[in-house]
């Protein structure tokens, strides 16, 4: 399901827009430029969340699109994902740069949006913490964001909180202290298993407490261990399933 975050997609190659903005339609409301200029304006005239821009266009490139928005207050606080070449990664940006990922060309479509999902989803939850009721919990739906995407976005927010989720008759809690699963329960089971017991849920509810805090310490991976491994299960219980589509490599 689409959330709220607003996202501008930059490429002057037709192909390149076109797919990436078919694969990020389900995550936000995507609008495209095809050259620096153009972005410019649809940026200062309606602010996005998520600026995602190829570094090498004819006349303003990525880097100049990037300076430009970061010295106005209105639109310095966009998260900029940059497409770029190894070689242009390496000698003409660098982590200095205000930008919060790259993408490096050539790259598969599943990596590229997989990659840019993360901030998304982050972002995502910044805009519900703001929106958060007056208790100071956050609440939603696991149909909008699920586990996976959850942890993942506590996790790149360096986030402490007591995550509680229900689905039917179940629950889970997963306390996390500073981005990191420290400990689990889920029924009777706790730490790791407890983790994995919940990665499938995409139905029920979520309740986020970030004054939620536990002394216990029962999970013995940090937090992207555990979904690695908690995926490779789930990647084994569905192996019988059918074959996802082919893999799409795109570059300029």
């Amino acid at each position: 399901m689409a959330s709220d975050v607003k996202i501008l997609l930059v490429d002057d190659n037709p192909m390149v827009l076109s797919m990436l903005r078919q694969a990020l339609s389900a995550m936000g409301t995507v609008t495209v430029a095809n050259d620096a200029a153009d972005a410019l304006l649809k940026a200062v005239d309606d602010v996005p969340d998520v600026l995602i821009s190829d570094y090498r266009m004819p006349g303003m490139d990525g880097r100049q699109l990037l300076e430009k928005l970061k010295s106005r207050p209105a639109t310095a606080g966009i998260a900029v994902i940059m497409m770029a070449s190894k070689a242009d990664i390496s000698e003409r940006l660098s982590m200095q740069d205000p930008i919060e990922d790259y993408l490096e060309k050539p790259f598969f479509l599943k990596d590229a949006t997989h990659k840019i999902k993360r901030v998304v989803d982050r972002i995502a939850l910044e805009k519900l913490s703001k929106a958060a009721s007056s208790d100071g919990l956050l609440r939603g739906s696991l149909s909008q964001m699920n586990v996976i995407d959850l942890v993942q976005s506590l996790e790149m927010g360096r986030k402490s909180c007591l995550l509680t989720m229900t689905n039917a008759a179940d629950k889970c809690e997963i306390y996390v202290n500073q981005g990191q699963i420290q400990h689990a329960v889920y029924g009777s089971i706790a730490g790791n298993e407890a983790v994995f017991k919940v990665l499938r849920w995409t139905e029920g509810n979520f309740q986020i407490d970030f004054n939620g805090k536990s002394s216990e310490e029962t999970t013995t991976l940090n937090t992207q261990g555990l979904l690695m491994e908690g995926l490779r299960l789930l990647d084994e219980a569905q192996r019988d399933e059918a074959v996802e589509g082919e893999d799409v490599l795109l570059d300029t």
